[in-house]
């Protein structure tokens, strides 16, 4: 389901591009985690160079404006030592790189990378305390206006979904490579309602039409779902202790 002829062109122009400069090229994300939807969910790329420099970077121009035209997000440049010391910041994107990933071209560069655990909590609770303020904000300017409620759930929910299985590995439990099971797990685990968030992801999916559903009535559940999750991190975060994984 994966639109390997695109990927394989990617690989293909960027080695011709960038010659000795491209270390690795990696896939992540849903297409590897196992939950891509073509037309929906994008095909990520992470391009490991020796060189990210301005001039190296206008000489790939070419192929990331190609990368462009097939719909797909731009690929991440970043070179080896700045993805050694970025752990520390970016710990849920490079751990779930980490555990989900398919070299295209060039060296595994992201099994060996160390992830500090006891940052990646504290990534974990910022992110779902951030957005749960920003969904907050939304839900306030959205004025009861059904439309605008849709268009905010619809939005939100991957990076909610993503959020929570992160927040399954923040509570000690053992990671789920789907978000639909990590969202259940955490739902028996807390005890809070999870139907609004997979309900939203099954519209998104469009495997529900929304006319069957009171969006006013679905967002008071979504939102009491990432409230409940939220405080249960905070609290778990209260006594972790530092680790690596």
């Amino acid at each position: 389901m994966i639109p390997r002829d695109i990927v394989d062109e990617f690989v293909k122009r960027i080695r011709e591009t960038a010659g000795a400069n491209v270390e690795s090229v990696i896939l992540f994300g849903s297409a590897v985690a196992g939950d891509f939807h073509p037309g929906l969910s994008n095909v990520n790329l992470l391009c490991i160079l020796r060189d990210a420099s301005f001039p190296a970077l206008q000489r790939l121009a070419p192929v990331a404006k190609w990368w462009d035209k097939q719909k797909q997000p731009p690929p991440l440049c970043i070179t080896g030592q700045e993805l050694e010391r970025s752990t520390d910041v970016f710990a849920i994107e490079l751990l779930d790189i980490k555990q989900h990933h398919e070299v295209l071209f060039g060296d595994d560069l992201v099994k060996n990378l160390s992830i500090p655990m006891n940052l990646h909590r504290v990534q974990v609770e910022y992110e779902l305390r951030e957005k749960l303020i920003l969904l907050r904000q939304h839900i306030l300017m959205a004025d009861g206006n059904d439309s605008r409620l849709w268009d905010l759930a619809l939005r939100s929910v991957s990076s909610f979904s993503t959020l929570f299985r992160h927040a399954v590995i923040a509570l000690g439990d053992a990671p789920k490579s789907a978000r639909r099971d990590a969202i259940q797990a955490l739902s028996q685990r807390l005890g809070f309602d999870a139907s609004a968030m997979l309900q939203v992801m099954d519209v998104r999916e469009k495997k529900l039409d929304r006319k069957q559903l009171d969006v006013r009535e679905l967002c008071s559940r979504y939102l009491a779902a990432v409230e409940r999750v939220t405080s249960a991190v905070d609290v778990a975060l209260e006594g972790s202790a530092p680790g690596r994984a």
